[in-house]
């Protein structure tokens, strides 16, 4: 049987394991919206490799033989236009890849903060050697926002060092292994003030848009700390401005903002309560390696007729629990 044609849009990023590919399928390889366009029709697979590459909207007419798409990230927000959701290609993401990188990711932050790097890091410029208080992180508690696989690998690394991990996710619910408690999102204002810790790990859909509103930041505890790992839009970003430069909250850890790249004029980059990474949190030295090999082994499974794993509820915006 003839090879199925897979389209790598590539952006300006080298493919890791290309080759395997290529075994595998016909692959077209893409560096933007013009080539997207004219390698589209007869396409049956589309791997995202650049995800924030633009040119599938613009060009998904074109797109007459498409059955499945892969995004090898975590969100797939930026890629649920409507005329997509609605029609029957299968989209996959890459569930799992990023969880214990962001899981460290977040430790680290708590840490930042705990600890007072902060004000280490001043004591050092200045050529000052002066004690200051820190904090122990066994019996505090954290509310991680975001209950899939990420959330849940970062409540166990987190109980691991003595925090108390509950969650906050679509419906409240006791009994679940990873966290002591989860509540239901609607009530994020009313238990907010219960946590030492926010992190904010949820996929960005119409439901979780500035989910971290002014009423939860009025709501935290002013030693609290903020951090979103997730998409910079899960925070209402002015409202989170206002609090740490109001010290409403005592900080944040922000691997992404609202817009990325943040502008230089941007007042969060002037808060020495505000640690700011340029969306990295899920990278490794693992990482790309292990992207490859995931598409890989889902190419294979759907050669052979079966589903590929970690397909995205086009509806909810994410791959539902069990999928």
């Amino acid at each position: 049987m003839p090879k199925p044609v897979l389209t790598i849009l590539a952006g300006s990023r080298p493919v890791t394991g290309l080759e395997q590919l290529e075994a595998l399928a016909d692959v077209r390889l893409v560096s933007g919206s013009a080539e997207l366009a004219a390698a589209l029709p007869g396409t049956e697979i589309l791997y995202l490799w650049d995800y924030f590459a633009d040119g599938l909207r613009e060009n998904w007419s074109r797109a007459d033989s498409l059955k499945w798409i892969h995004v090898p990230a975590a969100g797939v927000d930026r890629l649920l236009f409507p005329e997509l959701a609605a029609s029957e290609v299968t989209v996959t993401n890459a569930r799992g890849i990023f969880d214990a990188a962001m899981a460290e990711y977040a430790l680290a932050g708590i840490l930042h903060f705990a600890k007072n790097f902060p004000q280490a890091s001043r004591n050092q410029r200045d050529r000052r050697w002066q004690y200051f208080p820190t904090a122990n992180l066994a019996g505090s508690r954290a509310l991680i926002a975001g209950t899939g696989s990420i959330g849940r690998t970062t409540a166990r690394l987190l109980r691991a060092v003595g925090i108390e991990a509950d969650g906050l996710g679509r419906t409240a619910r006791a009994g679940d292994a990873d966290f002591a408690a989860i509540h239901a999102s609607p009530d994020f204002a009313s238990v907010a003030g219960n946590y030492d810790f926010v992190v904010l790990a949820a996929p960005l859909t119409p439901d979780t848009r500035q989910l971290l509103n002014r009423d939860v930041l009025s709501a935290m505890r002013p030693a609290a700390v903020l951090v979103n790992m997730g998409r910079g839009e899960l925070a209402d970003q002015d409202a989170l401005t206002a609090a740490l430069a109001s010290q409403g909250i005592a900080g944040a850890v922000l691997d992404v903002t609202d817009p990325e790249p943040l502008p230089a004029s941007d007042p969060l980059w002037s808060l020495d309560n505000v640690l700011i990474t340029p969306h990295l949190s899920g990278d490794s030295q693992t990482h790309l390696p292990a992207l490859a090999a995931q598409f890989e082994a889902n190419l294979s499974a759907y050669l052979q007729g079966r589903a590929p794993a970690n397909m995205v509820d086009k509806g909810l915006g994410f791959v539902a629990s069990g999928a």
